[in-house]
């Protein structure tokens, strides 16, 4: 069985969701050192020029500009793509947005974009891996923290990524039995700086945040290992801190605590004094 990077080879194919920027150009350009053949994806033209100066490598590369919450763009892209096959697809497109309880279309367009976005590449390409058992394939979907450990104040983002780690876990799980060379991550960044929209518009990679090549690093890295769950820490909070607030929300449920305690007055002492004394044993490598 060939290990998962071995996807990451001359000649192969890949395509990439909200490639113009942040993680998902910083993906491209992993790809792109291994010699693949790109499609870069993304629904701002400008900005997908800009990525496309920025790339080198012995690979083929192409652009398209399209909205991976239409249906329409995706059958269109499919057509366009009716002689490739490919090989690495990270559906990595994503936004955030606040509303209110009263607001339908916030839930809506965010729903539409990180949720549906991703259903609806996977629904297309989905042949493209399927009954694979011999050459190195690989899907890649970017997930978040915020749909882990789900902090107060945006419900329908952290929905929206909670929704894609379960889609992600049951893909992966079928396609082990179908497709046993075909490998399925769930990519989590931390505070990732992208230049765009990270530190508050400054341009300045604040210390406390990995750039987005880090990430991209980090996922080559778990790749190799084979792990599903790859979730980055970054400078100010360490992988050992992401198990604890992991293992505190799940005890919610576990021990009948009132949903995000975390995050409750009355329950600011317990928190302190649990977390800091948890032992999880073996640490990640970082």
């Amino acid at each position: 069985m060939p290990a998962p990077t071995a996807v990451f080879s001359a000649g192969k194919n890949a395509l990439i969701t909200g490639a113009a920027s942040g993680v998902g150009l910083a993906v491209a350009k992993l790809c792109a050192s291994h010699g693949m053949n790109l499609h870069l994806v993304d629904n701002n033209a400008s900005l997908l020029g800009e990525a496309k100066s920025k790339l080198t490598g012995k690979g083929s590369l192409e652009t398209h500009e399209m909205d991976v919450s239409s249906l329409k763009d995706w059958n269109s892209l499919q057509s366009q793509l009716k002689d490739t096959k490919l090989d690495f697809l990270h559906l990595n497109a994503g936004i955030g947005a606040k509303g209110d309880w009263t607001d339908s279309a916030y839930f809506h367009k965010i729903f539409d974009v990180n949720f549906y976005g991703v259903i609806n590449g996977i629904n297309t390409f989905f042949p493209h891996f399927e009954g694979n058992s011999s050459d190195a394939k690989a899907i890649v979907i970017t997930g978040s923290k915020q749909g882990i450990t789900n902090p107060p104040g945006n419900p329908a983002y952290n929905a929206s990524k909670s929704a894609l780690k379960t889609i992600t876990e049951h893909l992966s799980f079928d396609l082990a039995k179908s497709s046993p060379s075909t490998s399925v991550h769930l990519l989590v960044p931390g505070w990732t700086f992208t230049g765009l929209t990270g530190g508050g518009g400054t341009k300045t990679k604040p210390d406390g945040a990995w750039s987005a090549e880090q990430v991209a690093d980090h996922l080559y890295k778990k790749m190799d290992e084979g792990k599903f769950y790859v979730m980055c820490p970054d400078n100010d909070v360490d992988w050992e801190t992401d198990r604890k607030r992991m293992m505190w929300t799940m005890g919610d449920v576990v021990y009948e605590r009132m949903p995000q305690s975390r995050w409750r007055e009355e329950y600011n002492d317990e928190a302190a004094k649990t977390m800091d004394g948890m032992k999880l044993g073996a640490k990640q490598g970082q």
